[in-house]
């Protein structure tokens, strides 16, 4: 067997996109995804469908704090890159629950960082977020500026992780790229997140949440920028580096429904809600950095992005 890529989280939204790309370049795969029940198992096990066909790809099921589970995966497949995607995902959800989001992204991603130094694993890639800038009043947000204030549990586990990639490469040699996701969507998105589930609902016709007035921000990445920059990430050769992957642009939130509202051909109806514990005003990506040094180059404007999310939810996730 030639060496694998290990993709943790790898049958969700964006570990299976980049699934299927690596397959398309003939690597060999490995996912490990323990197929909780966040959201529907079920729609994880349809994102890898098509992957399970395919001899070059292995499924391990499993935890990501179970570390004996982890290291027979380690023993039975010769990997050289990790891409860390697995996580406990949310922001609103880690202020209910922040000890399960401390274990899982916390315990799990030390489990992976100490067995890719027992194991000599020469790469490093980890999905970190936006997040990690908190309330900050800087825009765009540059990988230069302070992280150290996160707004939520979850962002203070990103940024935790961050940490302890750096302690590992600084005491063991461990080439880490930390990869900043700016709200990811696109088809496959999970069917809790804004785009997702506002489409879902305006199309039955169902009220949609709105926190605040709606003048919030968010600079929203389309899945085939994000996997761009994730494959640049495994192609490079750095040491240690932190990377924003954004589209550098931004939407306001009623803008974004109302972009959803023409590619569906129907109206919302909003109902405005107080604004959430933990949610940030704004995100605005700077990709200076991963231009230059990733070659990284977006190319899906908000616009382009939703009119493609709404036709893979017509065609295919309108029933789900």
């Amino acid at each position: 067997m030639q060496d694998a890529i290990l993709v943790t989280g790898g049958a969700g939204f964006i570990g299976s996109h980049l699934v299927d790309r690596l397959l398309e370049r003939e690597e060999e795969v490995v996912v490990v995804d323990d197929f909780n029940d966040y959201y529907s198992p079920k729609l994880k096990w349809r994102n890898i469908a098509q992957a399970l066909k395919n001899p070059r790809f292995h499924l391990e099921q499993g935890d990501i704090r179970d570390f004996p589970f982890l290291e027979r995966v380690f023993k039975r497949y010769p990997i050289k890159t990790i891409v860390h995607l697995a996580a406990r995902a949310g922001v609103r959800p880690s202020v209910e629950d922040p000890i399960l989001y401390e274990e899982v992204n916390g315990l799990g991603t030390t489990n992976l960082l100490e067995l890719s130094r027992r194991f000599d694993v020469p790469k490093f890639v980890y999905g970190s977020s936006s997040s990690v800038y908190g309330y900050s009043n800087k825009v765009p947000f540059s990988e230069e500026d302070c992280s150290d204030r996160p707004a939520s549990p979850y962002a203070a586990t990103k940024r935790a992780n961050e940490l302890m990639c750096h302690a590992f490469h600084h005491l063991f040699g461990l080439k880490v790229i930390c990869l900043r996701f700016f709200t990811v969507y696109g088809p496959r998105q999970r069917p809790e997140m804004a785009i997702h589930k506002f489409t879902r609902l305006i199309d039955r016709g169902e009220e949609i949440p709105v926190f605040g007035d709606g003048s919030s921000k968010r600079d929203y990445t389309y899945i085939d920028d994000i996997i761009q920059g994730v494959l640049a990430a495994i192609d490079k050769d750095f040491d240690f580096e932190i990377f924003n992957l954004g589209e550098s642009q931004v939407t306001d939130l009623l803008t974004l429904i109302r972009l959803i509202e023409e590619n569906l051909g129907k109206k919302a109806r909003i109902k405005f809600l107080p604004f959430q514990p933990g949610d940030v005003p704004i995100t605005y990506a700077d990709i200076t950095k991963a231009k230059k040094m990733l070659g990284y180059n977006p190319q899906v404007p908000i616009e382009e992005g939703i009119r493609r999310f709404v036709a893979w939810y017509k065609a295919e996730a309108r029933d789900l």
